[in-house]
């Protein structure tokens, strides 16, 4: 037989082995040992691939930064690969130093967008991170600290980030404020305003000031939370703010869908962030975070950056009004 006419038997062997697999999970057949070798390098067990509780008890003042915490999460700073997804996008994320926010913001310059970042002012330390990882991308990074609780700021923010990126069409409404507090006297009027006006009324404010630039084709995105429909008794005030960015979603949708632009939302569950560390959990809680998901650990920021690039991604254009769920296993939507 002709070299040219060979086929590789490793070839052949490969293709054999994928088959075999698929076919032995279609029909609930035994994978083969040998099949489960050659695949070890692509699976991770998910129960093993992140820290698991019982963790140190930390605490920092809010809105705490991800330099100080241990273990530190991880945003995909070394595992994000991109594929040219958002390629010439101009995306504006809120909250974008840490959390769902950074891992969007890496994994969107990853995929070609420029990126602008909202974030506290006291969190510079981890934006620059942030700045230095577009960069390295070759994108625009637009950092652009302020208070979102202040509408003046939210008009301001929005224009700057459309002039510094040449146009707006990805808005990550992300930010969010989470205090636990065992009853509801323990929140004061001032608390709860806060938590309101950062979670609530920012995404009413800097959604306003987006639409005129945003055309179709454009997506919105908001960071909800499981907290919507599963509360937990010790985050009252930040679960109603949830259950409203979900109504947010769903009602937005419904106005923008006949123009072309998309509104989704992601809610996580129990994910490792400042949030945490810095008053959303109390310290008992902090130490056994994430033990009671079936998988047995918190989630990751990471672990949601592809969802944040799905529902941006032109791939994604049927999915309008939709919640995505990422809760290890535990809670809703």
């Amino acid at each position: 037989m002709s070299e040219k006419n060979k086929i590789s038997r490793r070839k052949a062997i490969n293709g054999l082995g994928i088959a075999a697999f698929a076919t032995s999970q279609v029909f609930g057949e035994p994978t083969p040992s040998n099949l489960i070798n050659n695949l070890s390098d692509e699976l991770k067990d998910p129960t093993t691939k992140y820290p698991k509780p019982p963790f140190k008890g930390q605490s920092q003042p809010w809105p705490g930064l991800v330099s100080k915490m241990d273990p530190k999460p991880d945003h995909g700073e070394t595992s994000y690969k991109g594929s040219g997804r958002l390629t010439g996008r101009k995306a504006l994320i809120t909250g974008g130093d840490s959390g769902m926010g950074r891992a969007a913001a890496i994994a969107y310059a990853r995929e070609g967008a420029d990126v602008a970042i909202n974030y506290f002012p006291t969190e510079e330390e981890d934006a620059k991170e942030v700045i230095a990882l577009i960069k390295a991308t070759g994108r625009k990074a637009i950092p652009l600290p302020g208070d979102i609780r202040d509408e003046k700021f939210c008009k301001k923010l929005v224009d700057d980030a459309a002039k510094a990126l040449g146009g707006l069409d990805i808005l990550v409404n992300n930010a969010g404020r989470q205090q636990a507090n065992a009853s509801i006297l323990d929140i004061s009027t001032e608390e709860f305003d806060w938590t309101m006006k950062t979670n609530i009324y920012a995404l009413f404010w800097i959604t306003k000031a987006a639409l005129p630039y945003l055309m179709p084709g454009s997506s919105i995105i908001a960071t909800t939370s499981v907290q919507a429909t599963d509360p937990s008794a010790d985050l009252f005030d930040y679960a109603q703010t949830k259950a409203a960015n979900t109504s947010y979603v769903r009602s937005l949708a419904k106005q923008l869908g006949p123009k072309g632009i998309r509104v989704n939302g992601v809610a996580p569950g129990p994910i490792w962030t400042p949030l945490q560390v810095s008053g959303g959990s109390s310290q008992e809680n902090l130490k056994k975070f994430g033990s009671k998901t079936p998988l047995g650990r918190p989630g990751q920021p990471a672990e949601l950056a592809g969802i944040y690039v799905l529902l941006a991604d032109n791939n994604g254009s049927f999915a309008t009004g939709q919640v995505y769920g990422s809760a290890g296993g535990e809670g809703q939507p």
